[in-house]
């Protein structure tokens, strides 16, 4: 049975008895569910509401309260009698969650001032307004005339029939759901009370679901247990599989609910973040709630709304009730229009589909992680723009400014300070002293593609300069926001049976992702390529064109039939510069036949700019380890980075190499990670397995080697975990090449007739740490080519008190210091030493520090440590490890 007991709890009979006797005593006669021994259902009362409600409806702007109270006015005692008890079984499904009672009974009675009528709110049927059944969407609060009016005309056309007729109905699910849907579709609307009606009169054949969707979610999720495909309607579905699972998981004292019994729940309501449950409790936080009006009218909801519902895609288990809560306009002259607080925690919503603010089909169609907001500081006209947060030292790494591509942002304690400031005319503007990280492209991607199905397109494209995918159906693609809404479309369009997950890849890569500079291999079926080029513009939707109107502009370079190695992967699509033999074999290929020289590409990508203040910026060092650091570099060309674990090694080689050549270009930085197998094979050359035998394979380092050689800027390999490989082994003669004054001599290699050098811009960082138990210290040959720096933990470093004081946590603060006096002790152990203090960049990951990331930080990062340093002294790692736990509580 479909009936709703709360699980175990049999509460909800006060619900189904107020339905009961709304069938009894006003469906099947003419008598009233809340005045009783009145006659309120009568043909009279009915007749008088459809003509001033349903036939009438008001279309000015004002809401629905107002223009109610405008249709019912001078109307008789039993209009608004008949209208209260109507608006009583419209309240009486939703739970507390989607509407309060103490909102539904102040509805109820605001209905009853307006003429004057008392009611006694103790009577047994009011308690069916207390705990509601399930959840409805924001359509059914936002849409009520819809919703009412379907409700009405249900029970209209119930009454006019004659009662045996009505009676039959009422107890035939499937009459009874044709009867109804009949009047659904004559009022347009794809309306919940529909369902909603539906459960309530007869609970025991129809689930206590609202949504459309969720019923063919369930449907979906366990089709394998509906045996009888002759079947078709949703609810005898529905019913199928409840009878399926209730012989799985329940038993006499258990109900099962499709809702509540998590077994169950988790097969078809769709994860959001793995939390449906949110943290409780701790510190106010802060956070950017960000809208794009090309999707949203942000502008017009926020000026109309006082509450708004705002979708949560991140940072759900740390958003809470009581937050302070700032919307922000995306766009061009983007910045923060309002300021809330947030209602509730994170909770699953239903989606509106009739959103008046919704510019676009294809937001929110699933059940979604939402808040809601209360709205007390509006500024839509005099908005704190986005350039002038950029162009503050305290806000300009913001996440909604250096990150934008998400929907919620962290703010710290510092920032809205700041951001506070400004909107009460206390700011004081502090300049940027560096400009803001940016996302830039790391360099151009190579991408194997089908000019069209069997390549048939391939003339046309190459004559016209273009490449193009299909889907034109769809539309310009831009204006999807979001991958798995070009799949909801294509079902849309195309048909639910399939899942499109690699059509719906390839065309939000073809729009999004392939940029200008990007390589093209274009090829025909499994073994031929026909073609290579260079993407020269954006993605374009050319509506003139009768097919492909999906397109890139693309200067071929080469066209003609090469045979490929192994069979070409059957997508439209594939970015393959992941794999960098393949690419760079496939670019040898065009070489060949171009004698020795590509046609150039002529697009230069830009980088960001970057010097040694944005090292300083970044890295806890001061400026003179910093010229330290890159005077051992450029003198030795090759350094290694020791120190403890978490004193940020990677992090500082990468930016010191940015630091050096003046920009961040990812193209001119190679990082490898060394390990006891890797050979020289691995990481110079040597014979792997092909289809055909065996080939020569290039490795990374003599690759790099090759790219940097006819350039005259430097370039940077760097290796992690260096002293994990066998280094004469993994280097074999190039051993001797690479000390700085042997830079440009050549030597003949193993495996190649051919003298190599290592290039003279070539630089290699490497980075070794020092609390390794398990490996032999670096050998003396290798030694005496490099520079050791070591890094040590940077508490007391400028950079991370200002950290630290940005994050303005407590606990932060007390864990840092007992890490800080655990350090102390490490050092003077004589079993361990320095080279095993605990690093700063265990905890310089978050700007969003809470509960949970501090008990993470500590039990699975900082406790097996030390259960490792002093494995053979539990006395000693009980005492560090209630220390830790002990700074973190409250």
């Amino acid at each position: 049975m479909a009936i709703y007991y709360e699980l175990e709890k049999n509460d909800r009979t006060a619900i189904y008895d107020a339905a009961e006797k709304w069938k009894n005593e006003c469906l099947l006669n003419n008598r009233s569910l809340i005045w009783d021994g009145e006659s309120i259902w009568t043909d009279t009362n009915l007749n008088r509401f459809k003509s001033i409600f349903v036939e009438n409806p008001d279309v000015s702007g004002e809401n629905f309260d107002a223009k109610f109270k405008k249709q019912l006015e001078n109307e008789s005692e039993g209009v608004y009698k008949f209208a209260i008890e109507l608006m009583f079984i419209y309240y009486i499904f939703p739970y507390s969650g989607s509407i309060s009672y103490k909102t539904k009974m102040k509805k109820l009675e605001m209905i009853a001032s307006w003429k004057g009528i008392d009611f006694d709110q103790s009577l047994p049927v009011f308690d069916g307004l207390k705990q509601g059944l399930g959840a409805t969407g924001t359509f059914y609060n936002t849409s009520k005339y819809f919703e009412v009016s379907f409700l009405f005309l249900v029970a209209e056309n119930l009454k006019n029939l004659p009662l045996k007729n009505r009676e039959n109905m009422l107890n035939d699910a499937s009459e009874l759901k044709k009867f109804a849907d009949d009047i659904r579709q004559s009022v347009g609307k794809k309306v919940q009370i529909l369902h909603i009606l539906l459960h309530l009169l007869i609970p025991e054949k129809f689930e206590r679901i609202a949504s459309w969707g969720h019923k063919d979610r369930i449907i979906k999720a366990y089709s394998n247990l509906i045996t009888d495909n002759s079947i078709t309607d949703s609810d005898k579905r529905l019913l199928l599989i409840r009878e399926k699972l209730e012989g799985m998981y329940s038993n006499e004292n258990k109900k099962i609910d499709f809702y509540e019994t998590p077994v169950i729940a988790e097969k078809w309501i769709p994860a959001v973040d793995n939390v449906l449950t949110p943290v409780e409790g701790g510190e106010t936080a802060y956070w950017v709630f960000q809208g794009n009006p090309t999707y949203y009218e942000v502008n017009n909801a926020v000026n109309d709304l006082d509450t708004i519902t705002w979708a949560v895609n991140q940072h759900s288990k740390n958003i809470k009730k009581g937050d302070k809560a700032y919307i922000w306009r995306s766009g061009s002259g983007g910045g923060i229009i309002a300021v809330g607080t947030i209602l509730c925690d994170p909770k699953i919503t239903q989606p509106d589909i009739e959103d008046p603010y919704n510019r676009s089909d294809v937001l929110n169609k699933e059940p979604y992680l939402a808040v809601d907001i209360q709205l007390h500081t509006k500024f839509i006209d005099s908005i704190v723009e986005r350039t002038l947060l950029l162009s503050d030292e305290r806000t300009k790494r913001m996440g909604i400014l250096t990150y934008p591509g998400a929907t919620n942002f962290p703010v710290t304690k510092e920032e809205d300070g700041v951001i506070e400031s400004i909107i009460n005319g206390k700011y004081e503007h502090i300049p940027a002293t560096t400009p803001p990280e940016v996302i830039v492209k790391d360099k151009k991607r190579y991408w194997m593609y089908a000019p069209g199905e069997g390549s048939g397109m391939w003339e046309e494209f190459y004559g016209k300069g273009i490449m193009g995918i299909g889907w034109s159906e769809l539309g310009d693609l831009k204006q999807f926001p979001t991958k798995n809404a070009m799949k909801i479309k294509m079902k849309e369009i195309f048909g639910e049976e399939y899942s499109y997950i690699n059509d719906g890849h390839a065309t939000w890569q073809f729009t999004n992702e392939i940029e200008i500079g990007d390589i093209i291999f274009a090829k025909k079926g499994r073994k031929k390529i026909i073609g290579r080029g260079v993407v020269t513009s954006e993605y374009i939707f050319d509506d003139s064109r009768k097919e492909y109107k999906n397109i890139h502009k693309v200067r071929w370079t080469h066209r003609g039939e090469w045979d490929h190695e192994g069979q070409i992967i059957l997508k439209t699509l594939t970015e393959v510069t992941s794999y960098t033999d393949y690419y760079k074999k496939l670019e040898e290929m065009f070489i060949d036949v171009s004698d020795g020289m590509l046609i150039p590409d002529d697009i230069t990508p830009q980088y960001e700019s970057y010097n040694s203040e944005n090292f300083l910026s970044e890295v806890y060092m001061n400026k003179e380890k910093y010229n330290t650091l890159n005077n051992l570099l450029i003198r030795k060309k090759n350094l290694i980075l020791l120190g403890a674990p978490g004193v940020g090694k990677t992090f500082a080689a990468e930016r010191l190499a940015y630091s050096i050549m003046g920009e961040k270009d990812k193209s001119r930085v190679l990082v490898v990670q060394f390990h006891q197998s890797y050979s020289y094979e691995d990481f110079i050359m040597g014979y792997r397995p092909t289809e055909k035998g065996f080939s020569l394979s290039k490795g990374p380092f003599y690759q790099f080697c090759k790219e940097a050689e006819p350039d005259d800027r430097p370039y940077f390999f760097i290796i992690d975990e260096i002293n994990r490989g066998n280094l004469s082994k993994v280097f074999g003669e190039l051993l001797m090449l690479i000390e700085n004054d042997k830079r440009g001599k050549e030597l003949r290699l193993l495996y190649s007739d051919e003298q190599f050098s290592v290039p003279e811009n070539v630089f290699i960082i490497g980075m070794m740490n020092t609390a390794d138990r398990s490996l032999a210290m670096i050998d003396y040959a290798l030694r005496r080519r490099f520079a050791f720096y070591e890094f040590e933990p940077a508490f007391g470093s400028e950079g991370f008190k200002k950290y630290q004081a940005s994050i303005g946590n407590v606990k932060f603060n007390h864990l840092i210091d007992t890490v800080v006096a655990m350090n102390t002790v490490i050092e003077e152990d004589d079993s361990l030493g320095s080279g095993f203090r605990i690093g700063h960049s265990y905890f310089s990951s978050r700007i969003d520090v809470d509960n949970e990331w501090l008990s993470e930080i500590v039990e699975y990062e900082l406790v097996p440590l030390i259960k490792e340093y002093w494995f053979d002294e539990p006395s000693k790692v009980e005492h560090w490890m209630n220390k830790l736990r002990s700074a973190i509580r409250d």
